[in-house]
């Protein structure tokens, strides 16, 4: 068993009960091939909610400051995460996004780039849309819908990928696939909401 594995496995036991997390829609997650997962961002607790939560490992991009100190860099290597520059074109972390993807791995990102914990869905970053027309991968938008109570039911909800296709080969801006990605996941929230 890798240390990803035996985390997800220590942390899953720790965070479902106690948040009582409800999931839904993981039978839209593609079972192959490169998936960019792109959820909205309400609190630091919720790459780990969203590491328990999804079918498949996930790699996700972390701010690079979490990786200065040599016990943190080894940790987040441990769990699949690698580093971003926050405010800068960081093409090192764009490469190796793009290199994951094309491994056909997941790559996990938070688009707003910073936690938004009114309730609302904020606008997206760039880097979003750069990985989604760069690549072939799957675009699967997540909505976490807090609070995060204790014993309060926190839910995780996956969307059915967005089609791509047309977006790529009339090739629009990175903001603008941000924006559809970003709309998706406040769709699926707007939805939750409805039902």
């Amino acid at each position: 068993m890798n240390f990803y594995t035996f985390a997800r496995a220590v942390v899953n036991c720790v965070l479902k009960p106690l948040y009582r997390i409800e999931i839904s829609g993981t039978e839209h997650f593609p079972k192959e091939g490169g998936v960019l997962l792109c959820a909205n961002h309400i609190d630091n607790l919720d790459p780990p909610v969203v590491g328990i939560t999804a079918p498949r490992p996930i790699y996700f991009m972390a701010k690079a400051e979490l990786f200065k100190h040599p016990l943190g860099k080894k940790l987040m290597e441990n769990i699949q995460a690698f580093p971003v520059k926050r405010g800068l074109s960081d093409r090192e972390a764009l490469r190796t996004g793009l290199r994951y993807l094309k491994e056909d791995k997941v790559v996990g990102l938070f688009p707003e780039g910073t936690r938004n914990n009114t309730g609302e869905v904020g606008k997206g970053l760039a880097g979003a849309g750069f990985f989604a027309l760069r690549s072939n991968a799957h675009i699967v938008p997540c909505a976490i819908i807090g609070p995060y109570k204790p014993f309060k039911k926190l839910k995780v909800i996956y969307g059915r990928p967005i089609d791509f296709t047309a977006m790529r080969e009339n090739k629009v801006s990175a903001e603008e696939a941000t924006d559809v990605i970003m709309s998706e996941i406040r769709k699926l929230i707007e939805n939750d909401r409805k039902a």
